[in-house]
Parts: structure tokens; sequence; C-alpha cells
């Protein structure tokens, strides 16, 4: 599976992005999807997840109650509304498998947050 990012930008506090992914490739495969985040000098880690079915969400402690994963299979795409934003939200934006496939990591997207 193949995932293409997009939407990132240049946002103050407390500003809202929505991120985009594409899928394509052996999407018939996924099973759940992710929205992962790489701040510099930091762990990727994952912040949001939806199960195929759209019926599951999960989401980091940090982001909860401000962040909303979405998606559309009929196209494909998975979405990340980023509202309040901070700035330690401030990282490069990845969307993968749940779990994650090591092959599937795209470009990413950059999100910066200023105070």
């Amino acid at each position: 599976v193949q995932f293409v990012e997009s939407g990132g930008g240049l946002v103050q506090a407390g500003g809202s992005l929505r991120l985009s992914c594409a899928a394509s490739g052996s999407t018939f495969s996924i099973n759940a999807v992710g929205w992962y985040r790489q701040a510099p000098g930091k762990q990727r880690e994952l912040v949001a997840r939806i199960r195929d079915a759209g019926d599951s969400t999960n989401y980091a402690d940090s982001v909860k109650g401000r962040f909303t994963i979405s998606r559309d299979n009929a196209t494909n795409t998975v979405y990340l509304q980023m509202n309040s934003l901070k700035p330690e939200d401030t990282a490069v934006y990845y969307c993968n498998t749940v779990p994650l496939d090591v092959f599937s990591w795209g470009q990413g997207t950059q999100v910066t947050v200023s105070s």
C-alpha cells in the first residue's frame, strides 16, 4: 500500500488544519489506518487510528478532544482534522497502516504551529 499525505502548513497556536492521506495499491488489505507524527529529535508516534469500517477510533492522550480522524472508503482517503493546535503539535505527519508497514511510509506533510 502507498500513502500520499497533504494539507500541512504553518498555522498559529489555536488554529486548525485538515490533513488528507490518499491510499493506493492493495487497499483491500487494510484493516486500520493511523496518523503518525515525528517531531524533531523525537521518535515517531501514533496519534490517531481508525478501523476499516470507520466505527472505531482511538487517539493519543496528547491530541484527544482536539483531533478527529475520519475516512472515506469510496476514495481511499483518510483525514485528520486538527483543532486548537499547539506548538508541541509541530511535526511531520504521516499515515500508515496499524500495525505499521515499514514499506508504506510516504513523504509526510509538515505541520508547524507558531506560538
